[in-house]
């Protein structure tokens, strides 16, 4: 039998039609049934400061949010591009996660990025960012394959579903890579 693993999905956009979400769940769709997923809300945490870490006061939300992402083996980063870089929303869980010093919830969690954009090249800025946090935050990134959806509103339907075969099959060898990925680096099964 093979080990189940839970796998938090963290989406960097918080727009209502986002292509970042809709590409996300087509990834999951066609993922291997040994990964478990969980897409884990981001937009209601308050913006990282801390001052009620020190003084052991943290908001519910910070506790909430690093008690599901601690219960997880691994985790997939969805992000568009803002500026060339990650959205601020993104950047602030990573940041609460990450935090009190010592105490980070990421450490030693394979990654993977999929990163999603309307233009042509896949939000590269965003995707090369996130992996530079996640290498500082002990969690190993999946190197290979990379995944950079660009055009992604000429390859689904108003539905959010996928009307590409090629990206759909791009997507299950991407998900599949990442399963492999977890297998080897995630230090114990299934804790979720």
């Amino acid at each position: 039998m093979s080990t189940q693993w839970h796998v938090a999905v963290l989406i960097g956009s918080l727009r209502k039609g986002s292509y970042t979400r809709m590409m996300a769940k087509e990834a999951i769709a066609v993922a291997p049934d040994t990964l478990v997923f969980e897409i884990v809300e981001i937009g209601n945490l308050p913006l990282y400061n801390q001052d009620p870490d020190d003084q052991k006061k943290p908001p519910a939300e910070w506790v909430a949010f690093r008690d599901r992402i601690r219960r997880m083996d691994a985790v997939l980063f969805a992000t568009p591009e803002y500026n060339r870089s990650v959205p601020g929303v993104l950047k602030n869980a990573i940041d609460v996660g990450s935090r009190p010093y010592g105490e980070s919830v990421w450490a030693r969690k394979p990654a993977a990025v999929l990163s999603v954009s309307p233009g042509a090249i896949g939000a590269f800025g965003a995707n090369q960012h996130l992996r530079q946090s996640l290498v500082f935050l002990n969690m190993p990134p999946m190197q290979a394959p990379e995944a950079y959806v660009g055009n992604a509103a000429k390859l689904l339907d108003a539905s959010g579903k996928l009307t590409s075969d090629s990206t759909r099959q791009f997507l299950r060898m991407f998900m599949e890579s990442f399963a492999t990925w977890i297998d080897r680096n995630a230090p114990s099964p299934g804790r979720a």
